[in-house]
């Protein structure tokens, strides 16, 4: 993103700025998709700084996903099609829609609902120290919501980008 357009920050970006006292902190927790499968650790959260609420999960992917992937590369480059998967050292973070998962403040995990460890597998990864832009965003909600495709393209102001389901954290 670029610095002037910028509206998403990592928490600990942001002085000042805390998780609300009826929310959990799931920084450090871990995350498991929808059969229990691990996904990796909450490395922070994005926040929507004009409304004032977390949007996305940042997620450290864990290192067996990551070896996963890789067999899913040498597949899609051996059929000629493996642009989507090629990454450079570091893309090891995607995000999560704070809406596609539930809470588990006893055990201290975040469960992914719906979504399944191929979908993870296959999510397009970013490094944690660059920032993404909209596209990325775009690209994501379609690997976790393929029947979103007509909806995402037409919306690009956050207000109408963000309300939607998979955003929703109540």
């Amino acid at each position: 993103m670029e610095k002037k357009d910028r509206n998403l920050y990592r928490l600990d970006e942001l002085s000042g700025y805390k998780v609300a006292s009826n929310y959990s902190d799931v920084t450090g927790w871990k995350i498991v998709d929808a059969d229990n499968r691990t996904i990796g650790k909450i490395d922070n959260l994005w926040v929507n700084k004009d409304m004032q609420r977390v949007v996305y999960l940042d997620v450290n992917v864990d290192k067996g996903l990551i070896e996963d992937s890789k067999n899913e590369v040498h597949d899609a480059i051996a059929n000629d099609n493996g642009n989507e998967f090629v990454y450079k050292d570091g893309d090891s973070h995607i995000i999560i829609p704070i809406g596609s998962v539930s809470i588990n403040k006893d055990t201290k995990i975040v469960m992914a609902n719906n979504i399944g460890y191929n979908t993870f597998r296959k999510t397009s990864r970013y490094n944690r120290d660059h920032n993404f832009d909209r596209n990325y965003e775009r690209k994501t909600l379609r690997s976790y919501y393929p029947e979103s495709e007509s909806r995402l393209e037409s919306e690009s102001d956050d207000d109408t980008f963000y309300n939607r389901r998979e955003f929703d954290n109540h």
